[in-house]
């Protein structure tokens, strides 16, 4: 659960639903889109998870907490600034399924929906469901984007979202900081 809602808030600020958006509005072929980024996610959020839990075991308890908390403060960090377009892809002319997924996958790997993944799987004794709760997050809000298009996405009131989000996290990522810490 820890991983729906953090995959849910961490991609609703990020550019990938962003590209998705844009390939539903190029391509007007939502359900290729929808496959090639729902594989995209998978493969990133599986290896994140992977990470995650071959690290996991290596770390004391206090680590593994210090991590997410890592994770989770460097997310609302970046969630305070703007963020850039995503490159258009204009010039991939391999059909939407496959630059849905091929572009996706590039732009989500090493994101900060992958670090909080293999955070919480770092800490978890069934990592695989680290993988598949944030798989399902960023599929909601990616497949959200693909049926609105790129044009609704434009209406969404961006900034106030990103801020709302990154303040949850830093302050979450405080607490648990402070806890693997042992100050409160």
């Amino acid at each position: 659960m820890a991983a729906l809602v953090a995959a849910i808030l961490a991609q609703a600020s990020d550019r990938t639903p962003w590209l998705a958006a844009i390939f539903a509005t190029r391509f007007a072929k939502p359900g290729a889109v929808i496959a090639g980024t729902a594989i995209a996610l998978t493969i990133i959020n599986t290896l994140g998870a992977i990470g995650g839990a071959l690290l996991g075991p290596h770390m004391p308890p206090d680590a593994r907490t210090l991590l997410l908390a890592m994770a989770l403060i460097l997310a609302g960090g970046s969630a305070l600034f703007p963020i850039k377009p995503p490159d258009r892809l204009a010039g991939w002319r391999i059909g939407a399924f496959a630059t849905s997924l091929f572009g996706i996958a590039i732009l989500a790997f090493g994101d900060r929906t992958q670090f909080i993944t293999a955070a919480l799987a770092a800490r978890s004794p069934a990592p695989a469901l680290a993988a598949v709760g944030a798989t399902l997050g960023a599929l909601v809000v990616n497949v959200a984007a693909i049926l609105a298009g790129e044009g609704a996405r434009r209406k969404l009131p961006l900034a106030a979202i990103r801020i709302a989000i990154a303040i949850l996290f830093l302050i979450t990522g405080a607490m648990l900081a402070l806890s693997a810490l042992r100050l409160i």
